[in-house]
């Protein structure tokens, strides 16, 4: 019980005072946009949505020229990144600006294989793009690697009930718990 206690207090307060980004950059090589699954039919759900349709404005307000949008199979059949492709792309991102990561099953993952086409191409910096829940996390992930970089909140379309957002805040708080005790040991990001 006090483990566990112990262990949730160490995930909040990492939580609270995890970085937002590392840099002062208003303009990037690209904008990462973290994965989430889509619905059992294969569309796009609110989130997904909201994470793609302010890529797509920060896009075209110039902040960056390309977007890299990650995420695999993870929940459900259907490829996140190929989901939020076609929604980008229904919002008049060309297809040349959309460079589709498709293996990431989680955030690290997402942040890793990112990290890699960024390389690959000689990009160096990112703006991350997703729920205010989950840029804590994504936020404890990023700062390992060796990008510059800031996170970017994307509003929700629609207002989420107020025991839906204590149940994913739970939800993050123990997947941040996982992240501190052993993911972020065991599971490294390593340039190929």
């Amino acid at each position: 019980m006090t483990l566990g206690l112990i262990l949730t207090g160490w995930a909040i307060l990492a939580r609270r005072f995890a970085p937002a980004g590392n840099t002062s950059l208003t303009r990037f090589d690209a904008i990462i946009v973290l994965g989430t699954p889509a619905d059992e039919d294969g569309n796009p759900t609110p989130i997904e949505l909201s994470r793609v349709t302010e890529a797509v404005h920060e896009y075209e307000r110039g902040v960056a020229p390309r977007l890299i949008l990650s995420g695999g199979a993870a929940h459900n059949s259907f490829v996140e990144a190929r989901v939020m492709a076609r929604v980008a792309e229904a919002q008049g991102i060309p297809a040349s600006a959309i460079y589709i990561e498709p293996r990431a099953m989680d955030t690290i993952q997402n942040a890793c294989y990112s990290a890699r086409i960024m390389q690959d191409h000689g990009w160096h910096s990112a703006e991350v793009v997703s729920s205010a829940i989950h840029l804590r996390r994504a936020g404890l992930v990023f700062r390992r690697l060796p990008i510059e970089w800031r996170s970017h909140e994307a509003p929700l379309i629609q207002p989420e009930s107020s025991a839906y957002q204590a149940g994913l805040s739970t939800v993050e708080t123990m997947k941040t718990v996982r992240y501190l005790v052993w993911t972020s040991w065991s599971e490294h990001c390593e340039p190929e």
